[in-house]
Formats: C-alpha cells, structure tokens, sequence
C-alpha cells in the first residue's frame, strides 16, 4: 500500500517533506549515539575547514567529506530501525545488513580523513 502522502504535489509537498526530514534529523539526534558523536565532530570541524581551505574548492572539500559522514550515518541508522522493526532476533542476514552499513559509516570517515590529509598537505 503505497503512502497517503504520495499523492501531494507543490508547496504542500515541500512543506511534507521538510517537516518529515526536520522529524528524522531529531530522532536521530534523540535516539542515536553515534550520529550525536559524528555531529559534534561536525561543529568542531566545520569552522576549521572553512579557515584552513585556501579557496573554495578545498572549503567544499573538506565540508563535503564530513557531511558525507553524516549523510551515511543517517541511512545506516535507517537500516538498522528497519531490520530492528523487523525482528530483535539473530539472523545472518540482519547481521550482514547492519555490519554493511557499519562499513559504510567507516569508509565514509575514512574517505573524509584521506580528503583532510591530501587537501592539508597540498
């Protein structure tokens, strides 16, 4: 059964949208430890990025690289309510659910320490 929602078009869609989106970022905020740590990383290093890149490519670099982080953060959270909402039980496959998202979180971090260190060391 597709959503009621589907069906809006226009500003009330826009309206929908943004307020459902504002709804997710503060779940995540509440109820997901590692998307509260990888935020504050954000806040301490986003004003570091903006003084350290030299122009605005390696500002939209260094940046990008950590909101990519927070991007994967929130879509391997949405996995894991989802295989939670599933079943709270062992299986295999839901282990390889959240472990690929975990992996994701982590070449996301690394992809953002790679970017730092090239655009550091010029």
């Amino acid at each position: 059964m597709e959503s009621p929602h589907k069906g809006k078009t226009g500003i009330r869609r826009l309206i929908n949208a943004t307020r459902y989106s504002l709804a997710g970022f503060a779940e995540a905020v509440r109820n997901e430890d590692a998307f509260r740590q990888e935020l504050i990383l954000v806040a301490l290093a986003s004003p570091i990025a903006l003084w350290l890149g030299d122009n605005g490519i390696e500002r939209a670099l260094l940046l990008g690289s950590l909101f990519m982080v927070l991007i994967v953060e929130l879509l391997n959270s949405a996995v894991e309510a989802t295989v939670d909402r599933i079943s709270l039980e062992n299986h295999r496959l839901a282990k390889r659910a959240k472990d690929i998202g975990s992996a994701a979180v982590m070449l996301s971090l690394i992809n953002a320490g790679v970017i730092w260190l090239l655009v550091l060391i010029g």
